[in-house]
């Protein structure tokens, strides 16, 4: 007799919603970002999408943010 395993389709996601949380802690709006800092409007408009980012774009957030990747972004399990 075999036996038949089922497998749920599971979604997998990242989410930005850390980073907003963290820039608006720290007082940082993202007009500062683009123009202080030189942080590209393309990979906050990414961000806001939920597209991918590089972890090279997590270091510069992390860098000029001084926080944490878990500041910037976290991993939802989605299970539709």
């Amino acid at each position: 007799m075999l036996s038949m395993i089922i497998l749920h389709r599971v979604k997998l996601m990242i989410s930005y919603e850390p980073f907003y949380k963290t820039i608006l802690s720290k007082g940082v709006t993202e007009y500062q970002l683009i123009f202080k800092h030189g942080f590209s409007a393309n990979i906050l408009h990414r961000m806001k999408h939920g597209a991918a980012i590089s972890t090279k774009t997590l270091d510069t957030l992390c860098f000029i943010l001084n926080c944490n990747v878990s500041d910037v972004i976290e991993y939802i399990e989605d299970t539709e």
